[in-house]
């Protein structure tokens, strides 16, 4: 659910099938949601509702349970390292152990009203040497984690939450949005060899970069693409839906091309200007090979690739998506990137923190029981 626009995408997957099939999609306008938190809940439900109803039309399914993005300008990502002593005997390290020292990175973080949505490892150490890949199988005595936690406010998340239950739907899991978004935008190469993925929405800005194959910083910046269309709707003297179709290139009778780019270009520094200081804070600037890659509602606009190249120096491109062959869609616009990333999430590489999402594994637990039972004679 964006600021904008809430979008349901329904996928299966053919055996054999790397990506999966489409077979329904449904968008309503949102209501209730601002800067990507929830500010009406009764509102916010309807526009849930909304385009459930469009997608189960579209696709002759009911949908009862589904994977959900968490966006909004609480999302982000802080870092924190913790020690464990190996437990067993043999100094053999176990699960155990990796979750004994990922409590105690949660322990040294000052969480203040904030709820863990997940918790990515990003380096090991085994009595003071380092080591690349898993430690499980191996042995030692202290083990030393570093971890990036994507946390959000406790109010946003459980209004999200009941915003979801109450539209009918059982939340399988609870994704960051530019976490799903990386898995139709970014491949495997561009994670592992360090890239930006900004995701330019109507109210918000993400920027998360990933190294190593793993998502390794996540900041939120209260900035827009609705930004951008209030300054061309006042400096132009246009409508918010004539200035909306400007902002994305669309031209109009009467208008000073050269007066526009001085609009955009005003406001896309401010975006970039944070973007960039981020960027310096952890040491990445004009140091991510795989550059940058744009998505979001306001990803098309025409000035964007060639200004991050110039502002922030670094390869620059809107994202594109290969899953669907030749088929032409609207669904190739970087708009719908965070919906379908949901379909192609995978979990192999990240932590859920215990108790945080217990309530989520004994709903799933309700859901494959009574599954059951639909099938049993």
């Amino acid at each position: 659910m964006g600021s904008t626009m809430t979008r349901v995408v329904v996928g299966e997957f053919l055996k054999g099938e790397k990506n999966p099939k489409i077979i329904g999609i449904g968008e309503s306008e949102t209501k209730g949601i601002r800067h990507g938190y929830v500010v009406n809940i009764p509102e916010a439900i309807i526009s849930l509702k909304n385009a459930i109803s469009l997608a189960e039309k579209s696709s002759g399914i009911k949908i009862k349970h589904a994977l959900i993005s968490i966006g909004g300008v609480t999302l982000r990502g802080d870092i924190s390292g913790g020690v464990g002593i190996i437990s067993k005997a043999d100094g053999e390290v176990t699960n155990l152990d990796i979750n004994k020292a990922l409590q105690d990175c949660e322990d040294n973080l000052n969480l203040n009203n904030k709820k863990i949505i997940k918790i990515f490892p990003l380096s090991f150490k085994l009595d003071g040497k380092e080591i690349l890949g898993r430690p499980e199988g191996m042995k030692g005595t202290k083990l030393e984690i570093k971890a990036l936690f994507v946390t959000c406010s406790n109010s946003h998340f459980e209004d999200l939450l009941e915003v979801v239950t109450s539209a009918g739907i059982e939340p399988i899991d609870i994704i960051a949005s530019p976490e799903a978004g990386s898995y139709v935008a970014l491949s495997e190469k561009q994670k592992i060899v360090g890239g930006a993925l900004v995701n330019i929405g109507s109210e918000t800005v993400s920027l998360s970069v990933f190294e190593n194959g793993t998502l390794v910083s996540l900041h939120t910046f209260s900035i827009g693409g609705a930004d951008i269309t209030n300054d061309i709707a006042l400096g132009m003297k246009v409508s918010l839906e004539d200035a909306e179709r400007l902002k994305l290139g669309n031209a109009m009778e009467d208008f000073s091309k050269k007066k526009l780019d001085e609009i955009i270009e005003a406001r896309l520094f401010d975006i970039f200007e944070l973007i960039e200081n981020h960027l310096k804070k952890i040491k990445r600037n004009e140091l991510l090979p795989a550059g940058v890659v744009f998505i979001g509602g306001s990803a098309n606009i025409p000035l964007l690739e060639e200004f991050s190249k110039t502002a922030l120096k670094l390869p620059s491109k809107v994202g594109l998506t290969e899953i669907f062959g030749n088929i032409k869609t609207k669904l190739r616009d970087p708009s719908w990137f965070t919906a379908l990333g949901l379909l192609m999430s995978d979990d192999k590489n990240t932590f859920h923190p215990e108790g945080v999402w217990e309530d989520f594994w004994n709903r799933l637990k309700r859901i494959l029981k009574s599954n059951i039972k639909q099938l049993m004679p």
